[in-house]
């Protein structure tokens, strides 16, 4: 359990928030734990979301599918980052997302309504966690807007360099691990797998990007003093 309370800590729904009042947090918010297998539906989009799923080890990919089982990835949630707070959060339910386990993955699963309501039993930091939750939400609306810039560029190669951009910007240099394989980049961006896989290719022929499985480098190319 001391593990997992580590890896809770990380999560940025927990900041600030000490360990032993955390484990306190966790039996107010009927918290429980679930593991899937890769490729496993955590939750379907027609299916009514009332906890908040944190990832406690693995990850999961949130998708959407259409009549014809197509499925198109809208993000991934990586080891201390939660889902379903969203839909969680409101009695409408679209049923456009799904959740799908991108490998073994450990799931801690807290009630919403108990999450955002402050308790009787004196949890004083419930206010942190409101506060915590807050901040997530503006995130995760700032990633979107991040995604949609990535899709509106107009080809396959302007998709790809606008991701990989983004990605060394938040890693904060030109070597990267994406968190997709390349099924995933392609139904991540929104692109056929072939051309994707053949625009790549032309990317490292160029001089632009190297890369091994899901591991890049985007080289800056250099001029020397004349230019040349």
């Amino acid at each position: 359990m001391k593990n997992k309370i580590d890896i809770l800590k990380r999560s940025s729904l927990f900041s600030d928030i000490g360990c032993s009042d955390l484990k306190k947090m966790l039996v107010c918010l009927s918290a429980y734990e679930k593991t899937y297998i890769r490729d496993q539906y955590v939750r379907t989009a027609d299916e009514k979301q009332e906890d908040v799923g944190i990832v406690v080890s693995g990850s999961v990919n949130i998708v959407t599918e259409d009549y014809w089982g197509n499925r198109a990835i809208f993000a991934n949630i990586s080891e201390g980052e939660i889902f379903g707070e969203e839909q969680s959060c409101t009695d409408f339910n679209p049923g456009l997302l799904s959740v799908v386990s991108a490998e073994k993955t450990e799931i801690m699963f807290v009630n919403y309504k108990k999450l955002m309501t402050t308790c009787t039993t004196a949890c004083i930091y419930h206010s942190q966690l409101i506060r915590n939750l807050i901040k997530i939400l503006a995130g995760k609306n700032l990633m979107l807007t991040q995604k949609i810039e990535h899709m509106v560029k107009k080809t396959t190669r302007e998709k790809l360099m606008s991701y990989f951009s983004q990605q060394a910007k938040d890693s904060g240099s030109g070597s990267f691990t994406i968190p997709f394989n390349r099924q995933e980049l392609a139904d991540y961006l929104s692109v056929d797998r072939s051309a994707m896989s053949a625009e790549l290719s032309k990317l490292r022929k160029d001089g632009i990007i190297e890369f091994n499985k899901n591991s890049f480098t985007l080289i800056k190319k250099t001029t020397d003093d004349n230019g040349l």
